[in-house]
């Protein structure tokens, strides 16, 4: 069997289970073959399948992230090491560094909570050479994540990872202030109805924040304002039904909000000064 018809065989059984089909079916050879998607179109659909693009396929059946099985996740045009216990990348947190790109400072401390694979902070210090950040997260398997991505991509000299909770009286008594915080919280319905790619693999704990999604965004909002510098930002993703709701908790805050959509024309971040 050639790539080109296990590819095809790949998407027809994939279709039961993901809206991606076809694009899962060449990722997964790509892999498989040890080339990248577009090599594997052009140069390599009529060479024999490689044995192991079988396996892959049955873990994909069984809605395991594509992220996961290849190990990494493309996010803001760089390559992050993505595993089970940080959130996947996905396109709609660009929106979040865009707009701290926009906004913040060229030379921006940054604090990042929640960093989980370390995305927003890195893609963030990426496009600012002088920025300099700290991530957290309270899971110190992701700081690892965070670490070797940061190694990989040749910013550990500017970022620095550390296991705190927001939730802990006095977590960031020894942070200092920041130009400004990025923020992807917990923000999903403790009863909401999620893929099984999504609730059965990625992190219970990096999605799920009360019954109304809101308890993470009501722990964090009051304690921005001690951490900010004057003229300092806090961006923060939302869930596409919640702005109205967050707008209010950081307003009760002295916040001001900007809403910002992602490409999806989908309400996706909030710039609170």
């Amino acid at each position: 069997m050639t790539v080109g018809d296990a590819v095809r065989e790949a998407a027809q059984r994939l279709s039961a289970t993901s809206d991606t089909a076809r694009l899962d079916a060449e990722l997964l050879m790509a892999h498989a073959t040890g080339t990248t998607r577009s090599d594997l179109l052009m140069r390599h659909m009529r060479e024999p399948a490689p044995t192991g693009f079988a396996a892959l396929v049955e873990r994909r059946s069984a809605n395991e992230p594509v992220a996961h099985i290849l190990g990494r996740q493309e996010f803001f045009g760089l390559d992050f090491a993505v595993t089970k216990d940080t959130l996947i990348p996905r396109g709609d947190s660009e929106t979040i560094v865009q707009a701290a790109l926009d906004h913040a400072r060229l030379d921006a401390r940054a604090l990042d909570m929640g960093t989980g694979s370390g995305a927003l902070l890195l893609a963030f210090l990426s496009a600012r050479p002088v920025a300099t950040g700290i991530g957290i997260d309270i899971s110190s398997a992701a700081l690892a994540v965070a670490q070797g991505n940061s190694e990989t991509l040749g910013l550990q000299d500017r970022a620095d990872f550390r296991v705190t909770s927001w939730l802990d009286d006095g977590w960031a008594d020894d942070l200092g202030k920041f130009d400004l915080i990025l923020c992807n919280p917990p923000y999903v319905e403790d009863d909401a109805k999620l893929d099984p790619d999504v609730r059965n693999f990625e992190p219970a704990s990096a999605l799920f924040a009360g019954p109304e999604g809101l308890d993470d965004y009501r722990a964090i909002a009051p304690q921005l304002g001690k951490l900010l510098l004057p003229g300092g930002i806090a961006v923060l993703e939302i869930g596409w039904k919640q702005a109205g709701a967050v707008s209010a908790i950081a307003r009760e805050s002295g916040f001001e909000t900007e809403l910002r959509h992602d490409l999806a024309g989908r309400p996706r971040a909030l710039i609170l000064r």
